[in-house]
């Protein structure tokens, strides 16, 4: 990663996930922590070429993310990750919308009452 650069709520990055392959994640880490030279590490959600949405997963398109394929936010793969990790940022960020869609999957990920709608399959 560029030393000098600091990772941002909604952004999305390729990243060393320590299996040897670039891997895209958004980060969904407060800014708080994200900017601080005191935190060494952001909270991300990878993206997968594959899958089928769910209370947990995210189907999002290519003009969405400027990835070449649909990719699929998986939620419940949240991981902490060293900042070091984080090796260049895409030109896309996720919305506000998006972004929230994002949190709300992460809650349904561990709380079986966070709301879910079943019409949206």
């Amino acid at each position: 990663m560029n030393p000098d650069a600091k990772p941002k709520r909604g952004e999305i990055w390729r990243a060393d996930l320590g299996d040897g392959k670039k891997h895209t994640v958004v980060v969904v880490s407060l800014d708080q922590r994200n900017l601080s030279d005191r935190a060494s590490s952001v909270l991300i959600v990878p993206f997968g070429s594959y899958g089928a949405e769910g209370p947990t997963v995210l189907r999002m398109l290519p003009g969405e993310t400027g990835l070449p394929e649909p990719s699929f936010l998986k939620a419940h793969f949240i991981q902490v990750l060293p900042k070091q990790s984080l090796l260049d940022r895409l030109p896309r960020t996720l919305s506000a919308t998006q972004l929230r869609e994002v949190i709300l999957m992460i809650r349904r990920a561990v709380d079986p009452d966070a709301p879910y709608d079943l019409s949206r399959r």
